[in-house]
């Protein structure tokens, strides 16, 4: 069996922490590992399948020798160092959204579009997690019932916005429960004018505002849903609208889904039906006993679960659901592992010859 250098790229994060154990239960035969972060990391001991790794200063020759590179150390971390880890020979998955909406680089979640992997040109990209649960669940409807419309309302827990987020996220609560003051210097977004406190709060804002009153993260995925469900993210067969909220939980993203089908004649049975047998996702949907998907169960789990499914009953063909995934994991770390995965099941851990460059 061929073995693999790896190389996980912001090591120490919140999502570099769960890659490398992630990695450490995939099927991906590891044959090195190298713990990469910035300057102010290096030299931290972590563990990788009960060895100590020391981590090292990420540099252009870091990825000499490395065959798959995990990455997850922000957007511009990935712009400096993935275009010269391929130059070295190594693919790479990457969680920022550094590449995302790039014509050149694949937009993969494997139980929707796993075939776009044999397009790589070295990059392969992570969608944004909230698109990620979302189009886990809706593809088997997509497959069998077609799709017109999709609504999406999300409640997005602080981890989302990084270990730092929720950490103020945590001091916040204590401090509102102390009697204090509650400060805030990270959310909605860091690069905004004005800061609120998400403890016992709802932002309606992730990421900064852009045209016509929505938000980047917004618009991340109405055309990151585009792009992965039908390779063109201006496509308009499909129909897609959210509105992203930031919520007070700390791990794992809920969302509430409408939408349409082309095939009026399907039923909510028959939706259940096409979710309960799709890969990678969970139905918990009992309301007679009170089983639905919440952040709490779903924390720690590399499943999609979906549950509150029913039809809207003022417009035929319609349907909500309620759908709900750890952020950490499937939205990122998993989703990540689980390319590498089928990288390595396919054969396409080489850079073809029209390897990705640098714009």
């Amino acid at each position: 069996m061929k073995e693999y250098n790896v190389a996980i790229l912001g090591a120490t994060g919140a999502v570099g922490m769960r890659m490398i154990d992630q990695l450490a239960n995939s099927t991906v035969p590891v044959k090195n590992i190298k713990l990469l972060a910035s300057k102010r990391s290096a030299g931290k001991k972590m563990k990788f399948k009960g060895q100590e790794v020391t981590v090292e200063e990420a540099t252009p020759e870091s990825f000499d020798g490395v065959d798959l590179v995990l990455a997850s150390a922000g957007g511009a971390a990935s712009k400096k160092f993935l275009p010269e880890a391929v130059k070295r020979g190594a693919v790479c998955v990457d969680n920022t959204s550094a590449f995302r909406m790039d014509p050149e680089v694949p937009l993969v979640v494997p139980e929707v579009n796993v075939d776009q992997l044999k397009n790589h040109k070295g990059i392969i990209a992570n969608p944004n997690c909230s698109t990620i649960q979302m189009v886990v669940a809706l593809e088997p409807v997509f497959k069998k019932y077609g799709l017109k419309q999709i609504v999406v309302s999300t409640y997005q827990a602080a981890s989302g916005a990084g270990q730092s987020a929720l950490n103020e996220f945590y001091q916040q609560a204590q401090d509102y429960l102390d009697g204090k003051e509650m400060k805030s210097t990270i959310l909605p977004t860091g690069s905004d004018k004005k800061h609120y406190p998400l403890a016992f709060n709802l932002l309606p804002q992730i990421d900064v505002f852009e045209d016509y009153g929505y938000t980047h993260e917004e618009w991340k995925m109405i055309h990151e849903t585009k792009k992965i469900m039908l390779n063109d993210m201006d496509a308009k067969d499909i129909k897609v609208t959210a509105t992203c909220v930031r919520v007070p939980v700390p791990i794992s993203h809920g969302e509430s889904v409408y939408f349409e089908v082309a095939d009026k004649s399907a039923t909510a049975e028959d939706i259940k039906a096409a979710i309960r047998d799709a890969d990678g996702v969970t139905l918990q949907d009992d309301p007679d006993h009170q089983v639905y998907p919440q952040p709490l169960t779903a924390e720690g789990h590399r499943e999609t679960f979906v549950g509150r499914i029913r039809p809207d009953l003022e417009n035929e063909g319609a349907f909500h659901l309620w759908v709900v995934a750890d952020n950490l994991l499937k939205g990122a770390a998993w989703n990540t592992v689980e390319n590498a995965e089928r990288l390595v099941e396919q054969d396409l851990v080489h850079v073809p010859e029209d390897h990705y460059e640098a714009k």
